[in-house]
């Protein structure tokens, strides 16, 4: 994630910039509730809407793991929680009752999903002109594949990450995390935002979509630039920069460090700094095409040097040199940086049974508005808002009993 700073004229009143729009969130998995969870973090009064117990056949957890798992709870945080069938017609009634006053669903069922329990754009627009409602698929809302299952190592491997990961001849290789899910959860996150901001001049709101397909696609960037305008097949290049040399990892005597030397500039930076000003004009590295062409050569003339300093000495050298260089962490050894540390992206929720517990907050900065620097309540128990929600709506305790008795909450 990279951390964005928006500027902007200090008020005098604290507030979470998205805390007057409210969210009805039928997502589930991954991809969809991270665009819900991008709104709740932000204030938004988000409610996530899901089956009753009785009629869950994934136990609450899907493919994200059990409720109170940590995936689970990173994943549903600062939302509020209702139960409802929309398979039953009081179900579905209750939902229009909330998407009266509601400024934004979002949902990641297949195409034809939506459209056969009746709460597809069309028919919530009727409801509520001002909506803008938000989808994620797996392929997109049409087209020939629009009714398959989406699932994120699919779309890695579809949208040809998985043939530029990993190194040269090993076959392809998934990247870490499920890059395809939380790219179209932030994408759809974005489009939902354009399309409030577009409502304040239209009046309207409107159906926002993105695929995982899709998202991934568009992550590929100056990768599939050089197939569309160049007409160049990337392949891996494994820890090696696709297109700068030097740029990759370097061994070090207790572990290893990334440097990245690539342009003439830094390149004579990097050869000075090590005690190798020979290399700068060398007949095989003499400019930038050489040095790729000459990649591993020179990298293993590097490797030389690097693999007799130690990656804080390393990293501390090439830095005082004006060489970008860093080390190579585990994720324990992330989160203990002083860095990380001071940027707060660790943020911290209190959870019902475990007490205090840390996540990974919002790498986005504001001056004007407050932080959610604390998460305001942990991941709701399926439908422990069902009351109050329901009595925010004019139910009285009679009625919100005789949905319970009939599962329909």
């Amino acid at each position: 994630m990279s951390p964005i700073t928006v500027s902007g004229e200090r008020v005098t009143e604290k507030r979470l910039p998205l805390s007057r729009f409210r969210v009805l969130d039928l997502t589930a998995h991954r991809a969809g509730p991270t665009t819900a969870r991008q709104l709740a973090d932000w204030g938004a009064d988000v409610i996530k809407i899901e089956p009753p117990a009785a009629l869950d056949d994934e136990a609450g957890g899907g493919v994200v793991g059990k409720r109170d798992g940590s995936d689970f709870q990173n994943l549903h945080r600062n939302k509020r929680g209702l139960t409802l069938d929309l398979k039953q017609e009081e179900g579905r009634a209750v939902f229009f009752r909330l998407v009266e006053t509601a400024d934004v669903v979002l949902e990641n069922y297949r195409s034809d999903v939506k459209r056969r329990l009746g709460i597809d754009y069309e028919a919530v627009r009727k409801v509520n002109p001002r909506i803008v409602y938000g989808s994620i698929s797996g392929f997109g809302q049409d087209g020939p594949y629009a009714t398959r299952p989406g699932v994120d190592q699919i779309a890695q491997g579809m949208g040809g990450l998985m043939s530029i990961t990993g190194h040269p001849g090993q076959g392809p290789t998934r990247v870490g995390i499920p890059i395809a899910d939380l790219t179209s959860g932030h994408f759809l996150a974005q489009g939902v935002l354009i399309a409030l901001l577009d409502r304040e001049v239209t009046g309207v709101g409107q159906w926002v979509h993105t695929s995982l397909l899709q998202a991934q696609i568009a992550m590929l960037d100056f990768q599939a630039a050089r197939w569309l305008m160049d007409g160049e097949v990337p392949g891996q290049a494994g820890n090696n920069h696709p297109t700068s040399t030097p740029t990759g990892v370097f061994p070090t005597s207790d572990g290893a460090v990334n440097i990245a030397a690539a342009g003439d500039r830094l390149y004579r930076r990097l050869c000075e700094a090590i005690g190798r000003a020979d290399l700068i004009s060398h007949p095989d590295f003499a400019d930038t095409t050489l040095r790729t062409r000459n990649r591993d050569a020179l990298n293993a003339i590097l490797a030389d040097y690097t693999k007799t300093q130690t990656s804080a000495g390393l990293t501390e050298m090439l830095t005082k040199a004006g060489v970008p260089c860093g080390p190579i962490y585990r994720i324990d050894e992330t989160f203990a940086d002083p860095q990380v540390r001071h940027l707060g992206i660790a943020a911290e929720v209190l959870h019902k049974e475990r007490g205090p517990i840390g996540v990974v907050g919002q790498p986005i900065m504001m001056s004007g508005a407050e932080q959610p620097e604390r998460l305001r309540m942990p991941t709701p128990g399926r439908g422990e808002h069902n009351d109050e929600i329901l009595a925010s709506l004019g139910f009285a305790a009679e009625a919100i009993a005789a949905l319970r008795a009939r599962n329909v909450i």
